[in-house]
């Protein structure tokens, strides 16, 4: 059996039947929703068409959701339905940045992802799902895509028939009849917050504790939205003019007038900090290492140890960030017990775990003078460091739904950044640690290399043609949008130039080499600050 869906744009009249019933099926919280109709108004009048297109989970048949997922939470039922089991999520929200579709949510109330999970109780009773029961006219049809006499065969055998971002390789199977690529492509038009009860960006969900802390008693948060709308219409009509009433009411152009909310930035600075501690803490052993196992510079006893000492204070705070970022903290312990070996969340949970293991070891072969097993415990130390370094590149490229994630430059990205932060480290430690003979040179060559490859890697990773448009903006955004100063004075000035002429002009004693230090860890922060959020401001539905 191969379960899926048909939507009859034909047929559908937009009257949020389906929405309404999956909501008191499930019993939805107000502010979320498993299935909603998108509404697009297009044409110039009087030739103008009302667009209604709903949208769901699109159960698809290869779900980088399932693939994503650390604890098997979602997982496909033989039937071809993805189901998901709150009882097993710990709300890291990998699911809701790996979907293309927009389809989970964050509960708020068992604080776990959820989606549709085409009525499974219903189906396996004989019973259709809720929305299909409840279509006035029959605009949603489900069935087994795999049984030749049923209707859903029969309309995709006849039918021609289009899915969303095919492009993604999922596979779905939620198909639309008379689809319109204004409804389909997010991108065609744009996206406001201010749906009727549609809030998840405004506090529900993930973001519930953050609407906590504002102020709705006083009108606070009222006035700075009102002032928000004022500037933002300002902005845009000394840019582009007045508009013209028609254009208000019949533009030109595909205009979205009912959708979700945006869900809002998923992973905020919880996980760019745990990538900035973790590029830290490998760092911290990966330089003397190399130091050490090529006679570059001589690893004096008191490097090593501060080396191990960092990695596990900053191994740790990664820990505590990743388990913050969470919306089921106490679940925090699944990735490890209840791995799905799948998903690179669970390949970095253990692989944190065995570099800190491996550093400890370490230690104990320093203090006790097992010197016999040293040797290879560090190249085996090494080696994890650099998995540590690296793993959330390929779980950010598990993220399929961030376009801006896909790119194969990214490992790279993250491995310089861990050598450039564990010289910068040192460097600063340099101003208080006795060092052995060419440490500081040796810092001063780590952190010049580091820069002249970070520049290349940012290079190729803003200026190579973008495969798609959502990655087009991404860029866009950092370097001419809301980034652009982050990006520039944070990043290219202060994180990599300054460093780079401090080291050039004003030589590389120790106080040069901790002023370049932080200025590099400074930059390194608003780079991941910057590569993690910016992703997350283009739409998916």
């Amino acid at each position: 059996m191969k379960y899926g869906f048909v939507i009859d744009n034909r047929k559908c009249i937009g009257c949020h039947a389906c929405t309404t019933a999956c909501k008191s099926e499930h019993q939805v919280p107000v502010g979320v929703n498993r299935t909603w109709v998108k509404q697009v108004e297009k044409g110039e009048f009087p030739n103008t068409r009302r667009l209604f297109s709903v949208m769901r989970c699109n159960h698809c048949t290869d779900a980088p959701c399932v693939e994503i997922c650390p604890t098997e939470a979602l997982y496909f039922r033989d039937d071809g339905i993805v189901d998901f089991n709150k009882d097993r999520c710990i709300g890291c929200k990998s699911c809701m940045q790996a979907c293309p579709y927009d389809a989970l949510y964050i509960d708020p109330e068992t604080h776990t992802a959820a989606k549709c999970n085409y009525c499974a109780h219903r189906v396996d009773v004989g019973l259709e799902p809720a929305c299909v029961n409840v279509c006035p006219e029959h605009a949603i049809i489900s069935g087994d895509m795999h049984d030749p006499n049923s209707e859903i065969t029969e309309l995709l055998s006849r039918q021609q028939v289009k899915v969303r971002k095919p492009e993604k390789g999922t596979v779905p199977n939620l198909f639309y009849i008379d689809a319109d690529e204004a409804s389909l492509n997010p991108s065609a038009t744009e996206k406001s917050d201010s749906y009727f009860w549609s809030s998840q960006s405004m506090g529900v969900g993930h973001f519930a504790k953050e609407a906590e802390k504002m102020a709705f008693s006083n009108g606070d948060l009222v006035d700075a939205l009102i002032k928000k709308e004022a500037s933002d219409t300002a902005g845009e009509v000394a840019k582009n003019g007045p508009a013209k009433s028609v254009d208000v009411l019949m533009g030109n152009k595909a205009t979205r007038t009912y959708d979700v909310a945006d869900k809002g930035i998923l992973w905020g600075w919880e996980v760019s900090g745990y990538v900035w501690t973790k590029a830290i803490s490998a760092g911290a052993f990966l330089v003397p290492f190399l130091a050490w196992a090529f006679g570059f510079a001589e690893v004096d006893p008191m490097v090593l140890w501060a080396g191990l000492g960092l990695g596990v204070l900053f191994l740790a705070a990664t820990g505590v960030l990743l388990i913050m970022d969470l919306d089921q903290p106490k679940r925090f312990l699944f990735v490890l017990l209840r791995p799905h070996w799948g998903s690179w969340l669970v390949k970095g949970g253990y692989a944190i775990t065995i570099y800190g293991g491996l550093l400890s070891v370490l230690a104990a072969t320093a203090w006790f003078g097992w010197t016999a097993i040293q040797t290879p415990v560090m190249y085996l130390t090494a080696v994890t460091a650099v998995v540590v370094a690296i793993y959330t590149a390929f779980l950010f490229a598990q993220a399929k739904g961030r376009d801006f994630w896909q790119s194969p430059a990214l490992a790279i990205h993250m491995l310089v950044h861990s050598f450039m932060a564990g010289a910068a480290i040192f460097g600063i430690l340099s101003l208080f640690v006795e060092n052995g003979a060419n440490w500081l040179p040796f810092l001063k060559n780590v952190i010049l290399i580091g820069v002249a490859v970070n520049l290349f890697t940012m290079l190729m990773e803003l200026t190579m043609t973008h495969p798609t448009n959502d990655a087009k903006r991404t860029v866009n955004m950092i370097l001419k949008g809301r980034y652009k100063n982050k990006f520039w004075m944070g990043v290219v000035v202060l994180g990599n130039l300054i460093p780079m002429l401090i080291l050039f002009f004003a030589g590389g004693s120790a106080t040069m080499l901790a002023a370049a230090g932080a200025a590099v860890l400074i930059g390194i922060w608003f780079t991941e600050d910057i590569w993690v959020e910016a992703p997350q401001r283009i739409p998916l539905s």
